[in-house]
């Protein structure tokens, strides 16, 4: 299928896309936030097996964002985005489909902290999808998530690795595959980690 593609840029504040308040996903790496990176928006045909719908009023953000803002979010409508491979936006483990191919993808990391675990998947992912010519997509509100109470401060201890880490995630899942022969992508999925463990 033929869809709007984002290409040409290392991140990409998906939400940029779907509102005009300043407002960013949950493990996009701060030196980004007030940076503007342009991405390039072609029409192209993509297999997009993996994708991350947003959810109104209270979308998965970061601890920074409810501690300075924390105002509702209501998204517009403007049609499914994918990123192009070499683009990548972080993703949660909320709202989010995975394809049968991609299962091996759901593993959630025990071994960090719990608001980093399923921005860690996502963020591995994304190099092994294009690995194997799949791309991720993004889609309209399907929710609207009412939050329950958190402690803000604990939440951004718990995302301490998150700021510090995403881009370096990124980079270290693009060396780990670069560097290998391996396509199984249950066996990339080991070796893109014991590449973080290392």
């Amino acid at each position: 299928l033929s869809f709007r593609t984002l290409k040409g840029a290392k991140f990409i504040n998906i939400y940029r896309y779907f509102t005009d308040k300043e407002v960013w996903p949950r493990g996009y790496p701060l030196t980004y936030i007030l940076s503007d990176e342009k991405a390039e928006s072609v029409h192209m045909e993509s297999q997009v097996k993996l994708w991350q719908f947003l959810a109104d009023e209270d979308p998965d953000v970061d601890a920074i964002y409810r501690l300075t803002n924390n105002t509702p979010i209501y998204f517009k409508d403007s049609g499914p985005i994918v990123l192009d491979r070499g683009t990548v936006c972080p993703i949660n483990s909320q709202n989010t489909i995975f394809y049968k191919q991609l299962f091996p993808l759901l593993y959630l990391p025990a071994f960090v902290t719990f608001r980093f675990t399923d921005i860690l998947r996502g963020l591995i992912a994304q190099p092994l999808l294009w690995d194997h010519g799949y791309r991720l997509g993004f889609g309209g509100v399907t929710v609207i998530q009412r939050r329950n109470p958190h402690d803000y401060l604990k939440d951004f201890e718990s995302e301490v690795p998150v700021y510090l880490y995403s881009e370096k995630v990124v980079d270290a899942t693009r060396e780990a595959l670069t560097n290998t022969a391996i396509n199984d992508l249950g066996e990339q999925l080991k070796l893109c980690y014991k590449a973080l463990f290392d």
